[in-house]
């Protein structure tokens, strides 16, 4: 019979080993959707425009990193993301009107959204979306 202690330990840095890489993936694409979105905002953009600009490009972008460097080992639903970015989207948008109403830049108020974001797409990404794969008979 296994060591649960061991056992334990190797959950633990199995599930700390993906967050480490899903952050790693996360400050790349932040850098590219905030990239996009400070872009949009310098050419004279609307601001709720450029952040429906940078999430459509950001999405994409974010499933092949994510999917072949943080959930490498699990199976991925691309209908499932859709649905978790729509709600990242949404969560984002609040985040952003609540944060441009406090904050006077709106580089600041964007970048402030989307590392509040970015907590809940951790979370629906690791248990909505990136499944176990099922072991073959």
């Amino acid at each position: 019979m296994p060591d649960p202690v061991a056992l334990i330990r190797r959950l633990m840095a199995s599930r700390f080993g993906q967050l480490i890489r899903f952050y790693q993936a996360a400050a790349i694409n932040t850098l590219f959707g905030y990239g996009i979105f400070a872009l949009m905002v310098w050419l004279g953009v609307n601001l709720y425009v450029a952040q429906v600009i940078a999430q459509i490009l950001g999405v994409t972008f974010n499933y092949f990193t994510y999917s072949r460097h943080v959930f490498r080992d699990r199976d991925a639903s691309k209908a499932s993301f859709a649905t978790a970015y729509v709600g990242n989207y949404l969560v984002n948008l609040v985040l952003l009107a609540a944060f441009s109403q406090v904050i006077a830049s709106p580089y600041v108020a964007g970048l402030a959204a989307t590392i509040g974001a970015s907590v809940v797409n951790y979370l629906a990404l690791r248990s909505l979306v990136f499944r176990r794969r099922k072991a073959v008979p």
